[in-house]
């Protein structure tokens, strides 16, 4: 039976490459080695450290000056700067670099926290300068508890804007925000029971809620900041706030919040209001099922809703809704390394497909791939406009099916909550073929995938052999030392020696050997060809699509 029961033995590296995939963007042979003699708990410890922010802010490299570079402090209007598109991707670019090279958590978290309250970088979310006031919004409680995020998120400037709750006023009420506040953000519906009557709420309970989220607006000018966030936020318009008491329906108990009528009162209000969804049970038990499909398992059977879900539920409600404390006892459980299961049919170690981003980050942390230091002002335009905008955003991942921060819409990307495929729809006939050129991409430093553009981030497959493999002359030994750090599970010999077959052809070992004899005294031709092809075909396979 599925098991909360903490495991506490080391990891090993089966079990350190899992929490690893799991829980960051970092993959390198180090660390996996490094987590193999932690227990769970231990490495929990060193993954829950806070980023501290290897590129302070993003740069957009082809501004039109000095303040354009660094728009986001900037004293000038955000309105003002051109190149807006660009800048949003900057910004996706500086998160990107932070998450590879901490690892930590917050920022697996940070996506998370981008799933459950949705926006899209790229569609009706202001400038941005927007954008990236919203994603350090969602950093800042990555850490922290779901609750108070609720409170602040909707009064963030792209929040506002992207759900249209800027323009919900006393006279027109704008439901948009509400609705979607109630049915993908906090409680969901439940069950339907009538026509816009679900088990969770109705629809008076959202025009009820759109009255609570009246008269706030979105603060263009960013010169409004939070005291408690340190983040520029929207303001309250007083005079459009419905003032009136709020009564909800008997699946909130008949309860009635008292209306505000200053900005004190209103925020009150407002709180009031999120205190009340927060109360209900199925609030808890929709983040835990959130948090398990996208740490753990996108599909599970009624034992798992019994002995994890609902205990976790129960654990965020104790815990005042601090994501922390219940992930880490998800993360340390046997359930979570399948210790509790002695069926082979359905792991939880190799049982999600790969998000593109993930894949792609892999490939750049397992191969060591020189990746150029963003942090140097000579490095800006070939980190920010020729590495990332036009290889990592426009090419792997879009032509993959993920537009990075701009999901298709406000539900957020399928692969999250579409039934019955979930994250199989990140492996499709069209996102195959991007995916699969990944690793020809970067061991030639060309983007492949749409054509044309070179950059210096490469795989130098025979400095990753000689350097990582412990016998290099031996094509058993590069096989299986290889599949050892990238797979989530050995593979048996057949598969050892159909890519071992990638090096020494029909000729046998020997062929190899003398390949990397070659390569020690001076000439990598054959080694390198052979190399190149099997990375690519390690990679490529099956086993590493998968964690």
């Amino acid at each position: 039976m599925p098991s909360l029961i903490a495991y506490s033995q080391p990891l090993g590296r089966r079990k350190a490459k899992h929490l690893l995939r799991r829980t960051c963007f970092n993959f390198s042979p180090e660390k996996i080695d490094e987590f193999a003699n932690l227990t769970p708990s231990q490495a929990l410890w060193s993954l829950s450290a806070p980023s501290v922010r290897k590129l302070y802010e993003p740069i957009d490299p082809k501004g039109e000056d000095w303040d354009d570079m660094h728009w986001t402090s900037s004293t000038k209007d955000p309105a003002d700067f051109t190149r807006q598109g660009a800048k949003r991707i900057s910004v996706a670019g500086w998160w990107w670099y932070n998450a590879f090279n901490e690892i930590t958590l917050e920022h697996k978290l940070t996506l998370f926290l981008h799933t459950c309250f949705t926006t899209s970088k790229d569609s009706g979310t202001g400038t941005s300068t927007h954008f990236y006031d919203h994603l350090r919004l969602l950093q800042k409680y990555a850490l922290g508890d779901l609750k108070t995020l609720a409170n602040k998120i909707t009064i963030d400037n792209a929040m506002l804007l992207y759900l249209d709750n800027n323009v919900n006023n006393r006279w027109n009420p704008n439901e948009n925000y509400a609705r979607e506040f109630l049915e993908l953000f906090t409680i969901l519906k439940g069950e339907q029971k009538g026509d816009g009557d679900y088990t969770n709420y109705t629809e008076h309970d959202v025009q009820m809620a759109a009255q609570v989220f009246s008269g706030f607006k979105n603060k263009n000018d960013r010169s409004i900041i939070d005291a408690e966030t340190g983040l520029p936020m929207g303001y309250i318009k007083v005079n459009h706030h419905v003032q009136d008491d709020k009564t909800f329906s008997a699946a909130f108990g008949n309860a009635t919040i008292t209306g505000g009528s200053d900005v004190a009162s209103i925020l009150q209000e407002h709180e009031d209001f999120v205190n009340m969804i927060f109360s209900q049970d199925a609030t808890a038990v929709s983040y835990v099922r959130k948090l398990y499909r996208f740490f753990v398992k996108s599909e599970w059977d009624p034992s798992v809703e019994t002995d994890v879900i609902n205990p976790l539920a129960q654990d965020l409600r104790d815990n005042g809704f601090q994501l922390l404390p219940v992930l880490k006892k998800l993360l340390e459980s046997e359930h979570f390394y399948d210790e509790d299961d002695n069926q082979n049919t359905d792991n939880i170690i190799g049982a999600i497909i790969k998000h593109p981003m993930q894949l792609w980050t892999e490939i750049i942390s397992a191969f060591k791939v020189n990746l150029v230091d963003a942090n140097q002002q000579d490095k800006w335009e070939e980190y920010y406009h020729y590495f990332f905008k036009n290889f990592a955003h426009n090419s792997c991942f879009s032509a993959a099916g993920f537009n990075m921060f701009s999901p298709d819409s406000v539900a957020g990307y399928p692969a999250d909550y579409q039934e019955p495929n979930y994250d199989r729809q990140w492996f499709t006939s069209v996102s195959i073929i991007a995916r699969y050129k990944y690793m020809d991409s970067f061991l030639m430093g060309k983007n492949l995938i749409t054509g044309g553009g070179s950059f210096e981030s490469i795989v130098d497959s025979v400095a990753y052999v000689q350097s990582t493999i412990s016998n290099p002359y031996d094509a058993t030994t590069i096989v299986t030392e290889i599949a050892q750090y990238l797979y989530p599970e050995d593979i048996d010999q057949d598969r050892v020696d159909y890519f071992k077959d990638i090096l020494t052809g029909t000729l046998g070992d020997v062929y190899w050997t003398g390949a990397w004899a070659d390569y020690i005294g001076g000439d990598d031709t054959t080694a390198r060809i052979r190399l190149n092809e099997l990375l690519t075909a390690m990679v490529n396979a099956a086993e590493f699509q998968i964690m």
